[in-house]
């Protein structure tokens, strides 16, 4: 028996997302060798539906995969550079 999941990965303006049909019994890690995006560039982590999950992770059909990006800038920082752009 098979699953189908989604994997995902965004950057500014653009994302890019595959269906995977994998095994049962299948992990996060299965998922990224599958969809040829294990290369480690710019890989911060991964979530499932948006909660971090480790390689190890079991997945279920129906599954979303997000690979997760290194943070380009603190988000306080650039919260308090906008407000203080708004005050000039």
């Amino acid at each position: 028996m098979s699953i189908r999941v989604e994997i995902v990965r965004a950057w500014p303006r653009r994302h890019e997302a595959k269906s995977l049909l994998l095994p049962e019994g299948a992990t996060v890690g299965d998922a990224l060798a599958a969809s040829g995006w294990n290369n480690g560039d710019c890989c911060a982590g991964v979530a499932v539906f948006g909660l971090r999950a480790t390689p190890e992770q079991r997945l279920r059909a129906g599954d979303r995969v997000e690979v997760l990006r290194v943070l380009q800038a603190d988000p306080k920082d650039a919260r308090r550079k906008r407000a203080a752009k708004k005050t000039s």
